[in-house]
């Protein structure tokens, strides 16, 4: 095979790179279908790696990747995911080039991890290391709700050196949950988006795990760091009534909106389960109803939401900080289509088991 260079980056299906248009969003090129084409892993090939990089523009994820073990009353089985790694694949599904900063093990399930990324066509440019894969067990009740704990390790040894190689191309940084709260990896993150925040959209989940992280007040510090530093901002009303158990929830996203003044958020953005998401930008606020279905289970539903919010944002050619303005003066209307569009993508994934978000075709069939 000859050496891969960026022309030969998209994989079948996959419907990037974008050509860029100033002032407006970035029209997917036709989608790729020669299956000749290397996999996303070519990345690491050190011939190319520096010219792919700087002639690329994507969107990064960096948190935590795992394996769900998930028991239902019908047995045991396991599933990919990680609340950043679903949103990485979120992303790629909704055909946007994006890359995954994150850990997986030299074992079985690290295998599996770097599968699942590769057959989305998420780029992985940091390879497995030599400490277990993590592993969080969901326990699936009778109405589909998850409930999990976890055993895990999150560390990204040496990354702060590569930090200005790997984001040069970004223009959408990613993160939350675990990574953004777990020591040592919670204070690479926070390096990585202060770092992006110059050139890049930042948008955040905060994704509480009480079970893992039980002080509500460190907890809350974190949150509140990564909020300050985020345009983007998107939580449950499970995790702003669990960090401000005195406050209202909605008041609590409200005064989110406020931390870090004009470099602030905004956006903020409450799932509310069968009540549908309420958003609050600066132009006001917005609510739409969650769609009705059936529901197979919870699992990765918010991830779902979070990677169609953030995809409409650069269909609407929002991403990049030289956007930052026009983002902070997106309009409530236009608040409410986002919330719609991310809304719809929840709803295909609740439909079906596991943490499996929709490919752009799929959420446009529900349109």
């Amino acid at each position: 095979m000859p050496t891969p260079g960026p022309s030969s980056v998209p994989r079948p299906g996959q419907a990037w790179p974008f050509p860029s248009t100033p002032g407006g969003p970035r029209k997917p090129t036709a989608p790729c279908t020669d299956a000749r084409l290397p996999s996303p892993d070519v990345v690491t090939d050190r011939r190319w790696l520096p010219s792919f990089w700087q002639s690329m523009t994507m969107l990064t994820v960096i948190g935590e990747g795992l394996v769900d073990v998930v028991q239902r009353a019908s047995g045991i089985e396991a599933h990919v995911g990680g609340s950043p790694l679903n949103v990485a694949v979120g992303l790629a599904r909704l055909d946007h080039p994006v890359q995954f900063i994150g850990r997986y093990g030299r074992d079985a399930y690290g295998d599996s991890v770097a599968a699942h990324l590769r057959a989305s066509s998420v780029m992985l440019p940091l390879g497995p290391d030599e400490l277990p894969t993590s592993v969080a067990t969901a326990l699936i009740d009778d109405d589909g709700a998850a409930t999990y704990t976890f055993d895990l390790t999150w560390e990204l040894p040496g990354i702060a050196d590569r930090l200005a190689f790997m984001l040069q191309g970004t223009t959408l940084l990613h993160t939350g949950s675990i990574a953004t709260m777990l020591a040592p990896g919670a204070t690479d993150v926070l390096a990585a988006v202060e770092y992006a925040h110059p050139h890049a959209t930042i948008s955040f989940d905060p994704n509480c795990r009480p079970s893992i992280i039980t002080d509500v007040d460190y907890a809350r510090r974190h949150t509140e760091k990564f909020v300050t530093l985020a345009d983007v901002v998107k939580a449950s009303d499970e995790d702003l009534a669990w960090l401000y158990p005195d406050m209202d929830v909605l008041d609590a996203a409200r005064r989110w909106l406020s931390l870090g003044g004009s470099e602030g958020p905004a956006m903020v953005v409450v799932t509310r389960g069968a009540e549908g998401p309420w958003g609050v930008c600066h132009a006001g606020e917005a609510k739409v109803p969650a769609p009705r279905v059936e529901v197979a289970d919870t699992v990765g539903a918010g991830d779902s939401f979070m990677a169609a919010l953030l995809s409409g944002l650069v269909d609407r050619g929002l991403d990049g900080a030289q956007n930052r303005k026009d983002l902070r003066e997106l309009p409530a209307e236009g608040l409410a289509e986002l919330l719609a569009h991310a809304a719809r993508a929840a709803a295909v994934t609740v439909s079906r088991p596991g943490a499996n978000p929709p490919t752009r075709a799929e959420l446009d069939a529900v349109l």
